[in-house]
């Protein structure tokens, strides 16, 4: 092992492609991606589980499909049970009594390596993976699958250097250090679909602290889980540091956080699967080795609150983008709005015509700025919401409130208003395409910050859009409980690694920080070690001699 003390590259957040085809640095990107794209949709991918550094097939298949073009299939992914399961926590196991021995600059190289593979062999890979596999476009694709993940590695390496750097004070004659070890067991990471780089980054921040990872992504992605494993293959990853099983959630919780050997779990999902991993975990606390650390980031109502002095235009691009991007399939979009009376018919007339002038179709045709949202169960959920809405005497579907599920699973932008604050789409997570406006009196402002505030339980993101400055100060301190990422005239979306650490409270999750070091923080186990050069000889102190 190296005993040379490494300062590693300070990292700077990856520059985002535009794929501008009138901009000519960029139309050899934008050619090379379209060609990665048509050969991969040709492709027929046969996706096993990892285990151990082997590819597993069980034989027991699912379909992989684009859910903008359905019928367009991209091959089948192998499931695996409680045997597979098993195997791969017997995997981490093995692994991680080399990987933790690692310096951790060794293992900060690894990432490092998978960060610079990204920013240039694998970018087209794993962005192609994701507009396919998860209809994503090509914009939102590069800034998940490529920008935030190449991030999210460099970053975090610096972040834990930081961490390393925090030690304690040593008096005279005694030396005193803080040692980061990693836990004592394995990590479960549970992945949703909708970003690649939050899939990638549960995997790779337990295992830089040397930690190994016993990982189940979302069936939905699981096409660029499988270049993401490549990715770290050839960057370097030894074979059972990171284990990837497509499971079944029943057989996730039976198996793996049931496990005595279960060291943490970082999560990303619904506030209702992570709830069921804690009530299971509780039910087996007494058979744990060590206390699991419990880390999630789950659900959102996100918030858009205007005060009377907000600028319209800033406040409608806001909306539109923040609600509509990706389909609104973030746990950061913009799912309510309050706006003023007095605001209310120019910012009608724009966010009407904004959203109305949205595209929609294949990610192939770069033409497109709204794609399919994510599966057919998602479809038949978002379209019962917007159904619910037409027959409802306290709301109004002002603009789309439709979807097609004949080609693909599309569901047109819909902007519903509510004729009161507590309507169900004010304070329930749709996950989908749907915008839910609520138009208050100017005079009430102050008011209504505390219903914006008790309305939903969950508390992820939000913003405030003012003029004022008075104003901005008393919104933000209004709600200041209301969202873990906050937002002054700026979408609530878009958080980017290092600038925005990511995560909320309430029911939206343990807010632990992704792309800070609090995150990290949470996968390492602090030992204090004391050394005393010269140690006491005999059992008496001063205070013990005899007076004169």
């Amino acid at each position: 092992m190296s005993n040379q003390r490494s300062i590693m590259p300070q990292p700077v957040n990856e520059p985002v492609r535009s794929y501008d085809p009138l901009d000519p640095s960029q139309r050899n990107f934008r050619d090379s991606i379209k060609a990665t794209l048509d050969r991969m949709a040709r492709e027929r991918h046969d996706l096993p589980c990892f285990i151990g550094g082997k590819e597993v097939r069980t034989g027991k298949t699912l379909p992989v499909i684009m859910p903008h073009s359905k019928q367009e299939v991209l091959g089948q992914l192998h499931v695996g049970g409680a045997e597979e399961l098993h195997a791969a926590v017997a995997a981490a196991q093995t692994a991680q009594k080399d990987w933790s021995r690692w310096s951790w600059s060794e293992r900060a190289s690894v990432f490092l390596k998978a960060a610079d593979l990204l920013t240039h062999s694998h970018r087209d890979l794993l962005n192609a993976s994701t507009m396919l596999g998860q209809s994503k476009n090509v914009y939102q694709a590069e800034i998940d699958s490529a920008c935030e993940l190449i991030d999210f590695f460099r970053f975090n390496v610096s972040f834990y250097q930081q961490i390393l750097d925090i030690q304690p004070i040593s008096s005279p004659g005694v030396w005193n250090r803080l040692e980061m070890r990693p836990l004592e067991g394995f990590v479960l990471a549970i992945t949703p679909f909708n970003f690649t780089s939050i899939a990638a980054n549960l995997c790779a921040a337990p295992a830089l602290l040397g930690n190994t990872v016993v990982w189940k992504p979302s069936t939905t992605s699981s096409l660029s889980a499988y270049y993401i494993m490549k990715l770290f293959k050839e960057a370097g990853l030894p074979d059972g540091v990171i284990n990837l099983v497509f499971s079944s959630g029943a057989d996730v919780s039976k198996t793996l956080v049931a496990h005595p050997h279960l060291a943490g779990v970082h999560f990303t999902g619904s506030t209702s699967t992570f709830n069921n991993i804690l009530q299971t975990s509780a039910q087996h606390i007494g058979n744990y080795k060590s206390y699991p650390r419990m880390v999630g980031e789950t659900g959102g109502k996100d918030f858009v609150f205007a005060h009377p002095s907000a600028d319209v235009t800033a406040l409608c691009v806001a909306l539109v983008r923040g609600a509509f991007e990706y389909q609104g399939q973030k746990c950061s979009a913009a799912s309510r709005a309050y706006i003023p009376q007095s605001l209310w018919k120019k910012s009608r007339e724009m966010l009407l015509a904004l959203t109305e002038s949205l595209s929609m179709g294949d990610v192939r045709d770069f033409r497109n700025f709204v794609n399919a949202v994510i599966d057919a169960k998602s479809f038949e959920k978002i379209s019962s919401v917007i159904e619910a809405a037409k027959r409802s005497g306290e709301a109004e579907v002002l603009c789309g409130g439709t979807g097609n599920s004949d080609q693909g699973f599309f569901v047109k932008p819909t902007i519903i208003q509510a004729k009161t604050p507590g309507y169900s789409t004010m304070s329930e997570e749709i996950f989908g395409p749907v915008l839910t406006v609520y138009v208050y009196p100017d005079l009430e402002w102050k008011q209504m910050l505390t219903v914006c505030d008790q309305t939903s339980p969950y508390a992820l993101t939000g913003a405030v859009f003012a003029q004022d400055r008075a104003a901005v100060n008393e919104m933000t301190e209004a709600l200041k409980n209301a969202a873990g990422n906050f937002y002054i005239n700026d979408k609530p979306t878009g958080a980017v690694v290092g600038q925005q650490p990511f995560g909320g409270a309430r029911s939206s999750g343990t807010n632990d920080k992704a792309g800070s070091m609090l995150n990290l923080l949470r996968w390492a186990s602090p030992r204090t070690i004391k050394e005393t050069f010269s140690p006491p000889t005999q059992v008496g102190y001063p205070f013990l001699r005899g007076e004169n």
